[in-house]
């Protein structure tokens, strides 16, 4: 019984030897060729632009904002002046 289990754990054994060795080296292999290739550099012309636009689209978002609550606040007093002065409070 033992002359047949004995293939199989030593098949078993040199497989899990093997996995362990060919694994990290496998790992290795595929970090080295991900860092192989050159990141693209974005030139400084580009990053000082893209900096610019990012500020107007800052400034755009809190005159947009500015304009919403000026549109909310006009619609509030619309809604007051329609409504009977007896609801108002008056």
């Amino acid at each position: 019984m033992i002359d047949e289990i004995l293939p199989f754990a030593f098949a078993f054994a040199s497989l899990a030897v093997g996995a362990s060795i060919v694994v990290p080296l496998a790992r290795a292999w595929a970090k080295r060729l991900e860092q192989r290739g050159d990141p693209q550099r974005v030139p400084s012309d580009v990053t000082s632009r893209l900096e610019r636009m990012e500020q107007a689209i800052d400034s755009i978002a809190v005159e947009v904002e500015r304009i919403s609550e000026g549109q909310r606040f006009t619609a509030k007093l619309l809604a007051d002046k329609t409504r009977p002065a007896v609801e108002r409070g008056e």
